[in-house]
Parts: C-alpha cells; sequence; structure tokens
C-alpha cells in the first residue's frame, strides 16, 4: 500500500475522535465483578464539514475518492490538532532547547514502560496538559496515537517524561519511533458506506466516519 494520505485542510463543523478498549465485563454473584482486556485498542472518529465552496467541495471529492478506493488517510483530531497551550491556530514554529527549529516533530529517547516515555528534542519549558495527543511511527504507515495523562514540563534540555494512555505496543514500536506533536495522527480508512456529500444550493457538506488500522 502506498503512503496515506493527508486529511485535507477544510471547515470542519464536528468532528468525534474516540479511542475504543476492547473489555469484557461479568457481573458475579456475591458483588463480584470480573474484567477481561483483550486485544489493542483503536481509534473511531467521525467528520463533518460545514457548507464547502465549489473549491473546497472539490478537494473533499478528490480526497474522499482516494481514501474510499482502500485508501488509508492520517486521521486526527481536527478540533485538536496541537498541544493546547500553543493551538494559536497556526502550526507549531518554536525553538529547541539545543536550537534549531520546531514544528512538532521530537525523538523518543527512552521507554521507561509501556506507559511511560521520555522525548527528548524539544523547545525548553514545552508544556503538554492532560489530553494532548502524541502520536509515535516507526514508518509512514506504521503509527500510534495516544493522549497524555498528566501535566509535562520539558527540562532545560528540551527532555519531558510523559505519561500515555494507552500502553505503546513495546513489540512493534522501540525508541527508533519519531514523535509527533503537530497534527498527531494515526492511520485510517473511510467506514464503508458512511460516506454522505449531497451537492445541493441548501447543503454541501460532507461527512463521514473513519476506523484506525493496523500495520505491521
Amino acid at each position: 500500500m502506498i503512503n496515506p494520505l493527508s486529511l485535507p485542510d477544510l471547515p470542519w463543523r464536528e468532528c468525534e475522535f474516540n479511542p475504543n478498549d476492547p473489555v469484557s465485563t461479568e457481573r458475579m454473584q456475591g458483588r463480584r465483578t470480573e474484567m477481561v482486556t483483550f486485544g489493542t485498542p483503536w481509534w473511531t472518529a467521525t467528520f463533518s464539514t460545514n457548507f464547502l465552496e465549489p473549491q473546497q467541495y472539490g478537494a473533499a471529492d478528490a480526497f474522499t475518492m482516494k481514501a474510499g478506493a482502500r485508501g488509508a488517510f492520517l486521521g486526527y483530531d481536527v478540533f485538536r490538532p496541537r498541544p493546547i497551550a500553543y493551538d494559536n491556530g497556526r502550526p507549531l514554529a518554536l525553538v529547541k532547547a539545543a536550537g534549531g527549529p520546531f514544528t512538532g516533530d521530537a525523538s523518543l529517547s527512552q521507554i521507561i514502560d509501556s506507559r511511560t516515555v521520555m522525548v527528548s528534542g524539544l523547545p525548553a519549558g514545552f508544556t503538554l496538559i492532560e489530553g494532548d495527543y502524541v502520536a509515535f511511527s516507526m514508518t509512514a504507515l506504521k503509527r500510534s496515537l495516544h493522549r497524555v495523562m498528566q501535566v509535562a514540563v520539558a527540562n532545560s534540555a528540551g527532555v519531558a517524561t510523559l505519561s500515555i494512555l494507552f500502553p505503546l505496543d513495546l513489540q512493534h514500536f522501540t525508541l527508533a519511533s519519531a514523535v509527533h506533536f503537530e497534527k498527531p495522527s494515526t492511520v485510517m480508512m473511510i467506514d464503508p458506506g458512511s460516506l454522505s456529500a449531497p451537492k445541493g444550493w441548501n447543503n454541501r457538506s460532507v461527512t463521514f466516519s473513519a476506523t484506525e488500522m493496523f500495520f505491521s
């Protein structure tokens, strides 16, 4: 499969971006509850645009045609495309603690455990809060999307320790992973039959849902 498509820059009206954690719960006699987790958590999303002008509709039409033909795209929460502390409507453009531009990409310097990692190559004082997204990528198609669970602030060397949800799959993601804070995304495919794209004078918007795909 070719590299995934980018989500087009459109006037989005609504977005749901939800994690799914496969869990089986059994309530038993004696007020006992057993819970079993299985499989790998995955993300689902729905995207809806506002009314689209002709050029915007053309971009959306081209995207859905390509993505709908069994193509993959990089899905992300369009209403939280970067850490909240830096979401001013423009892409990240900061300076790394060690010098050089910081546009949202960093390095994975240590894996303490599957839920705790150290990230380097950040600006000094770079701040993440609960709910910010972070993505790890080994290749264009091998990606893992997570949320930050505790406030983290990079030290003077540009290193921060992150607590993440869900656990990083250490069988497939190593210290070779790149770390992303600008439009942190995962690989998704449009759900069959979910696309709605009317072409009316009063209704010219696009809506679809998507599900994460795993590549190894």
